[in-house]
């Protein structure tokens, strides 16, 4: 449910503007076909940039049409992605996507989501195996063209310094609750563009642990830089304070 413009935080259109200018909505190479994007998330998890674009490829290399991979066992799947690593549990994770699909659609192919809602997408592909929230709206997303938030490990570590949204858990991770908080209070029209653009902001600079502060495009709305700082310089861009 979306909130009244109101409710947004009133940083978010000025750090989605400051983003985009730095990062230009650059897509991170997800894809534009529902399950070669929820494959290529497969192959993606745990695993870095330059490795899981060439273990996506070699799947589609060793299995090109889904048919092909349906009907592959796990064994055989687990050997082009063996490069990437996790290659058993991922190959595994793959014949059961399969099947719950195949037998939901009477084919290998995420195609009949187009003309779902939003909702009874998100539904049908939470109710897969090993898909949770960020997943599905991954594929909802890049996919599908649905106005919807991904919470990724970036978007939840930047937006929670960005004061955003807090932490409900224990251990300051996101559930599924915080999730579907944070989308609520990112105007649709933006959720593309912040996704993509707080990913490479939090991969470059507002990393985990030692964030560049200093090089960051979204300092001045940050709270954990000081008032003084902020000051200076909106001072530096704007000496008149226009």
């Amino acid at each position: 449910m979306n909130l009244p413009r109101s409710r947004y935080p009133a940083t978010v259109r000025e750090v989605a503007a400051a983003l985009a200018a730095r990062y230009a909505d650059f897509d991170h190479y997800n894809l534009t076909e529902p399950l070669d994007e929820l494959l290529f998330i497969i192959c993606s998890t745990k695993t870095a940039e330059s490795s899981y674009r060439v273990t996506f490829d070699k799947l589609k290399e060793a299995f090109p049409t889904p048919r092909d991979l349906a009907e592959a066992s796990a064994e055989y799947i687990a050997k082009p992605i063996a490069a990437g690593g996790l290659s058993g549990k991922k190959s595994k994770s793959i014949r059961a996507l399969l099947d719950a699909i195949t037998a939901r659609f009477g084919a290998p192919t995420l195609e009949p989501l187009r003309n779902m809602s939003d909702r009874d997408a998100e539904a049908f592909l939470t109710a897969l195996p090993n898909v949770g929230k960020k997943v599905a709206r991954c594929v909802l997303m890049y996919a599908l063209g649905r106005q919807v938030f991904p919470v990724d490990t970036h978007c939840w570590r930047v937006a929670r310094r960005l004061g955003w949204v807090r932490r409900t858990q224990k251990g300051g991770h996101c559930a599924p609750r915080d999730a579907d908080r944070l989308q609520a209070r990112i105007p649709p029209e933006l959720r593309f563009s912040l996704h993509v653009n707080l990913i490479s902001l939090g991969r470059e600079i507002c990393t985990a642990r030692k964030p560049n502060c200093a090089a960051c495009p979204i300092d001045l709305w940050c709270p954990r830089i000081g008032a003084n700082t902020r000051a200076a310089r909106r001072a530096a861009i704007s000496p008149n304070g226009d």
